[in-house]
């Protein structure tokens, strides 16, 4: 038996060696693997900026030439009054221009999209009289006065950067001048370079690839309306744009990712392998719709980072090795000198423990016992307790209204007072004009006092509980209204954004403004220390369904709170500021509504409460 446990415990000792080793490697791996990764995104994001410079130097050479053609007049001239003595003179010049500059092609065309003149005016397959009012730069021109794009030749199907601008008269545009860029030496110099890099347009299509079996395909698969467009438009001249087949595996920091690369033809030889996984970085071309891609070869980061690894699990288990030795000889010393003893004391301390869990447990016992009867005490009073906190929670909401409004009439009451004794003794001294200006502040005053009881009466009334259709904007001017001097005096900024205004609720309109006036209390009440409070309500339609949030700028809701507080009788407010029943009753009325009432913290500090209610029915489909 002894040698039994000696060799489990030998096992499992053993077992805990080698998850300590596998462990200590994988942390390794893991350190290694991130530091490289970290390192190689450094040099991704560097040669993202050179690719990005080579690019924008390549079409900057560029980017104002098809504007000075605006300059020359032979060119105006032609556009103005087609003459054939004066086309031939200005192919002759584009052809001149074409050749200096190193462009694929320079043309012009007149108003309707026609080519009047070409630089390859002498080949066969000359642009002069094609219809290009199609192209996408052409029509871009003719709106903003400049249009650029990449696409493909539909007369040679040769690809290339396309740069048009509009030329222009003293009676408006007469036609569109365009230079053809070819980019085919920036990609064979990006070939040569390990890390291979590609440039997407707006929609996805690679124009740009150092491996050539990437152009024209697609980072994602084309929706249909983009497809039509293209076939429209022969920016690409009816090109496949398959998907290239780029699988993203993870996403790193810093818009990073790791992705896995397709193979290319068996036709074609690269200097670097173009399948396995990569770092992918990307980032705009500024002055174009277009994204750079460059991928990071990681076979060096993984391989460096595991043969790290391997050095630290090999370090973990010599030292494992060593402990065990050591371990193993100290216990075999130990245990011939302290095994009777230690048996001694294990049956000492057994009978001790049986001794003590005897008196545990028929002390558990009784404990039990006595709690078992306390809860049924604590029961019968707490239904006793809730009955009468019911009805205490009613006279104090009476009382704070009452006080609220005895407050509100106390100073048109005195005003009123003032102003009837002033009116009689002008009228004694038949000062009449001033007599009927007091007389109509009298009446203003009475209209307001009579505003106020009418608001009062309303709120008191009796709900008949049938819904109808409620406008969200006068039941949360009426709940203000009520605690317009709370607001006031504690300097509350509100403000109600209602989208669209005009919301109308399905509810009963005395009920909702319940609820209203108990969230805005309990708002006021949260920030009564604050130094700038604002109270924020909103409300906005969601397909059938209306979403009203009441918001404070107080200190949020504790874990607890959070957790109990549609809860009857659970109240975060000092003793005898409240009952915590305002939104237990709050819940149930919104509930009967057909909706629900839910509070969180707001994610920039202090609480939300929302309201989720119906929205009313178009007349006649009730």
């Amino acid at each position: 038996m002894h040698s039994r446990q000696k060799l489990l415990r030998l096992s499992v000792l053993l077992l805990a060696f080698a998850a300590l080793i596998a462990g200590t490697g994988l942390l390794a791996y893991r350190l290694s693997l991130a530091m490289g990764l970290a390192e190689l995104q450094v040099t991704g994001r560097h040669r993202l900026d050179l690719y990005a410079s080579s690019l924008e130097r390549e079409i900057d050479k560029y980017a104002y030439f098809s504007t000075t053609l605006g300059l020359e007049r032979d060119v105006l001239q032609l556009l103005a009054s087609p003459q054939p003595t004066l086309a031939g003179q200005v192919n002759r010049y584009l052809e001149q221009l074409n050749e200096r500059a190193g462009t694929l092609a320079i043309y012009v065309l007149d108003a309707q999209g026609r080519v009047v003149a070409s630089s390859n005016w002498r080949r066969p397959d000359s642009y002069l009289g094609e219809d290009l009012s199609f192209r996408p730069y052409f029509r871009q021109a003719l709106e903003t006065g400049g249009g650029r794009i990449f696409g493909i030749g539909t007369t040679r199907g040769e690809p290339g950067y396309y740069l048009a601008s509009a030329l222009g008269g003293a009676q408006g545009t007469l036609g569109v001048a365009v230079v053809k860029v070819g980019l085919q030496q920036l990609e064979q110099s990006w070939a040569t370079v390990e890390a291979p890099a590609l440039v997407a347009d707006e929609n996805g299509v690679v124009i740009l690839a150092s491996v050539p079996d990437w152009k024209f395909t697609t980072l994602q698969p084309l929706d249909p309306a983009t497809r039509r467009a293209f076939d429209q438009t022969q920016q690409y001249n009816r090109r496949a744009l398959a998907p290239l087949g780029v699988i993203e595996l993870e996403r790193l920091e810093h818009g990073a990712r790791l992705v896995r690369l397709p193979r290319v033809g068996p036709e074609r030889v690269s200097m670097f392998p173009v399948a396995g996984k990569f770092l992918a970085q990307t980032q705009a071309l500024p002055g174009t719709p277009w994204n750079i891609t460059v991928f990071s070869q990681q076979e060096e980061v993984r391989g460096m980072a595991a043969s790290r690894a391997t050095l630290a699990g090999a370090g973990t288990a010599f030292l494992c090795i060593l402990a065990l030795m050591l371990n193993e000889r100290r216990r075999h010393l130990k245990d011939r000198l302290a095994a009777r003893e230690a048996l001694q004391q294990a049956h000492d301390e057994l009978e001790r423990k049986v001794a003590e869990r005897t008196a545990d447990l028929s002390a558990a016992n009784l404990q039990l016992q006595a709690e078992v009867a306390e809860r049924t005490r604590a029961e019968r009073t707490l239904r006793a307790a809730q009955d009468e906190l019911v009805q205490a929670g009613k006279l104090a909401v009476i009382g704070q209204l009452a006080t609220g409004i005895a407050h509100e009439l106390n100073q048109p009451l005195a005003a009123l007072r003032t102003l009837s004794g002033n009116a009689r003794k002008f009228l004694a001294r038949g000062d009449q004009p001033t007599a009927d200006g007091n007389l109509a502040r009298i009446a203003e005053l009475v209209d307001r006092m009579g505003r106020l009881t009418g608001q009062l009466k309303s709120f008191a009334r009796k709900s008949s509980g049938r819904p109808q259709a409620v406008p969200l904007r006068r039941a949360i001017d009426n709940a203000l209204f009520l605690l317009e001097q709370r607001c006031q005096r504690a300097g509350v900024l509100v403000n109600i954004e209602l989208t669209p205004p005009e919301l109308l609720a399905w509810c009963d309109a005395n009920r909702l403004e319940q609820v209203l006036v108990n969230l805005v209390s309990n708002a006021l009440d949260a920030m009564a220390d604050q130094p700038a409070p604002r109270l924020d309500i909103s409300a906005r339609r969601q397909g059938e369904r209306i979403e009203l949030q009441v918001r404070d700028r107080g200190p949020g809701l504790a874990e607890e709170a959070r957790s109990h507080l549609f809860e009857p009788f659970f109240t975060t407010k000092d003793a005898g500021s409240g009952l915590g029943l305002g939104l237990a009753i709050s819940a149930g009325i919104v509930a009967d509504f057909g909706g629900s009432l839910t509070g969180d913290n707001h994610a920039q500090g202090g609480a939300v409460f929302t309201l989720d209610l119906p929205i009313a029915p178009e007349p006649g489909h009730e």
